[in-house]
């Protein structure tokens, strides 16, 4: 507002004078250019995006180095809790802890969630598993004759298994999916034969 009393003023002067006059407006801090986009803000999500992957691949690395119980002996511990098949086990991070998840299919039909020490191999405790693919796991394991505990010991000769899981394909047929890390900490994916117990390098969408 100040700045247009003394244009207007100049202005004015300049008209009764007859002559010319020449306004130099000053502009305050609230007047400047108009502040252009950042590139910088794509960029630094992108860069966001990277330091979270690398920090949950060091997450899981500090896992599987403080890991003393392998995944074959938290299956069996999970197993001596609650009796049935174990169809996964997988090394979590629970609230900043590390801890084996192993799902088990009870001998009554359910499914429980076992949480297994990776340190010393104890029982943390269990809960109700919310598994909806019961009749395709059932057919999986129908064709299974090598257990969790024995694909895990088959896998561990590639590295640190860090997860397997039951995977079931079209005809009802299943396998384990195996992952390690090595101790270079790159992660691997195998395929663990459900008769033979046989380790083999999994198939990538290239492979597909």
């Amino acid at each position: 507002m100040k700045r247009n009393i003394v244009i207007a003023a100049v202005t004015a002067a300049a008209l009764i004078g007859g002559g010319s006059a020449t306004a130099l407006a000053v502009a305050g801090d609230d007047d400047g250019p108009a502040r252009q986009p950042s590139a910088r803000g794509a960029d630094d999500a992108r860069d966001d995006s990277r330091d979270d992957d690398a920090a949950e691949e060091k997450s899981e690395a500090a896992r599987a180095e403080k890991a003393e119980v392998s995944a074959a002996g938290a299956v069996d511990a999970a197993l001596g809790h609650t009796p049935g098949t174990a169809v996964s086990v997988d090394l979590d991070d629970d609230a900043g802890k590390a801890v084996w998840e192993v799902d088990v299919l009870t001998r009554g039909g359910n499914w429980r969630s076992v949480g297994i020490d990776p340190v010393t191999g104890g029982v943390l405790g269990s809960h109700a598993g919310d598994e909806d693919d019961t009749a395709e796991i059932r057919a999986a394991l129908k064709g299974t004759s090598t257990s969790a505990a024995e694909a895990a010991r088959a896998a561990a000769a590639k590295g640190t298994v860090t997860s397997l899981d039951l995977e079931d394909e079209d005809g009802g047929s299943g396998f384990w999916d195996a992952e390690t890390r090595s101790p270079d900490g790159v992660e691997h994916d195998w395929r663990v034969d459900p008769r033979t117990g046989r380790v083999s390098p999994a198939a990538t969408s290239d492979d597909d």
